[in-house]
């Protein structure tokens, strides 16, 4: 199995294609239905990414950059949160092979994390 850089947590939102085409290519990627996990909060998606230590792959902005806020005003730390927009499952699974791909990426140099962009800051 490859190791993507990162395991992949998806969210409820995220259709289910997407994991089956990331294993099919040889990555790991849980589903909520996997983890037991259909109709829990986003709270409770989020602690079982971090207990599983996968990064959570969602649709949901609003709701988990709200939590990663509360997450870092604990100090506590977690295996980060994509946040798509919505595509087809084959265009989802293209950009995410490209971050993978990515010249600044873990094992390829210098520069991980990409630099994201701090709500309220300026550039």
């Amino acid at each position: 199995m490859n190791r993507f850089f990162i395991e992949l947590y998806l969210d409820e939102d995220v259709d289910v294609l997407v994991a089956d085409l990331l294993r099919a290519r040889g990555f790991v990627a849980t589903t909520t239905r996997d983890a037991g996990k259909l109709q829990a909060s986003d709270a409770e998606q989020m602690a079982c990414a971090l207990g599983r230590q996968e990064t959570l792959l969602t649709h949901n902005r609003a709701d988990f950059e709200a939590l990663a806020r509360t997450y870092l005003a604990m100090g506590q730390s977690h295996y980060g949160i994509i946040i798509g927009t919505r595509h087809p499952p084959y265009e989802i699974v293209r950009r995410l092979l490209l971050i993978r791909s990515h010249p600044r990426s873990p094992g390829t140099g210098t520069g991980w994390p990409l630099p994201l962009p701090v709500p309220g800051s300026k550039p």
